[in-house]
């Protein structure tokens, strides 16, 4: 696969920066996204994540030009694009159904886009190669979109949005549609896009592993809001908010009272009544009898016998190792307290061995994690 032509280009000042400075839209009396501040650095792969009707493709869309602000402003590249419409922005789009032209070949689809702007044919024939070479469907360039599959559709979209070198490429949604192998082949491809083009990505998903395997960093969306702005790894292991916790990934929720503290580590006491002496992300300075949320990572927990586990470097809890559940790579067992709530612990399987050891549901098992690897949230 040859290189794409732009391949060397670096974004310079603010060529392909993105900036929403309080922005908000209303639909009638419904607030879809309520005063979003967010800057974007030229090259980012960043994504809008949240659950369906959270405000993220609303917002996708006032980048691009489609829905106007009701208040605050659009900056691209530098320029205050509030007001200016869609056509005139020097940003593309991909949509979840890529709305191609079903009448035009692969190279007539790629190709639209230049002659709407007029350039010439041999330009056009140059740069249609390139993009299709890009995306690894040159030899599918006399086929119509109906005799493709869909991540050919999907790599189509793709070179259809880039011939025309926009600043920004937003992406809504675009592997929706495909199945969990095409899913998994279109994110390696997407991934490297940014840097091969020297553009910037804003891309729209609902889907947590897209996000934390994808992205430079997360805008974590949520009734029109950002709840959280950070890299994979931040939002992962350090939520700032029980929402952020329960929608990146599984996570373990345990509430607790805080008894004491010397600064560095806080004892709290869990309604099961196991008294714990742990250092959470954020634990320090709180005063005794603050209500607090303590969440952990099913792959933080490790299980043994009870007694099993030196407390000194770990938070360990006691209780009932209720089931065991296999799930091909990894196998998850689930722990009762006394109060009733429950752990989750995830640990991956390796040839021959069984991860949990000689434990089997129905033995009393300590489950802990060590200091530090645990987060409050709010």
């Amino acid at each position: 696969m040859q290189d794409w032509e732009i391949h060397s280009v670096e974004p310079h000042g603010e060529w392909g920066t993105v900036s929403l400075r309080k922005v908000t839209k209303r639909f009638g009396q419904t607030v879809a996204v309520d005063t979003v501040a967010l800057e974007v650095e030229a090259g980012e792969f960043i994504s809008l994540l949240g659950p369906s009707g959270c405000g993220k493709t609303t917002t996708l869309r006032m980048i691009s030009g489609f829905e106007c602000p009701t208040e605050g402003r659009v900056y691209i590249s530098g320029q205050d694009v509030t007001d200016t419409p869609a056509h005139r922005r020097t940003v593309n789009s991909i949509l979840q159904g890529y709305a191609l032209f079903g009448h035009m070949t692969e190279a007539d689809n790629v190709a639209f886009g230049l002659r709407v702007k007029r350039r010439s044919k041999q330009a056009i024939e140059g740069k249609v190669q390139e993009a299709l070479n890009l995306v690894q469907l040159s030899d599918f360039r006399s086929r119509f979109p109906g005799q493709l599959s869909g991540g050919q559709k999907q790599r189509m979209a793709l070179a259809r949005a880039v011939v025309i070198k926009p600043d920004v490429l937003l992406l809504d949604e675009p592997l929706s549609a495909l199945d969990l192998k095409l899913r998994r082949a279109m994110r390696f491809e997407l991934t490297r896009l940014p840097n091969d083009l020297g553009m910037t990505f804003a891309f729209v998903t609902h889907d947590q592993t897209e996000a934390i395997t994808m992205i430079d960093r997360n805008a974590v969306m949520d009734e029109g809001r950002i709840h959280q702005l950070g890299t994979p790894v931040e939002v992962y292991e350090h939520p700032a908010l029980h929402f952020v916790a329960e929608f990146i990934g599984e996570v373990n929720m345990l509430e607790a009272t805080v008894v004491g503290g010397d600064g560095d580590r806080t004892e709290v006491l869990l309604p099961s009544g196991h008294r714990l002496t742990c250092a959470p992300e954020g634990a320090a300075g709180l005063s005794p009898g603050t209500q607090v949320v303590i969440a952990i990572r099913p792959q933080r927990i490790v299980l043994a016998p009870e007694g099993g586990i030196e407390s000194r470097d770990h938070a360990v809890v006691t209780g009932e190792l209720r089931e065991l559940l296999f799930l091909g790579d990894s196998t998850r067992g689930t722990v009762r307290l006394a109060d009733g709530s429950e752990l989750v612990a995830t640990r991956y399987n390796e040839a021959g061995t069984h991860p949990f050891g000689l434990l089997r549901p129905g033995d009393r098992v300590d489950a802990g994690w060590r200091h530090g690897t645990a987060c409050l949230v709010e």
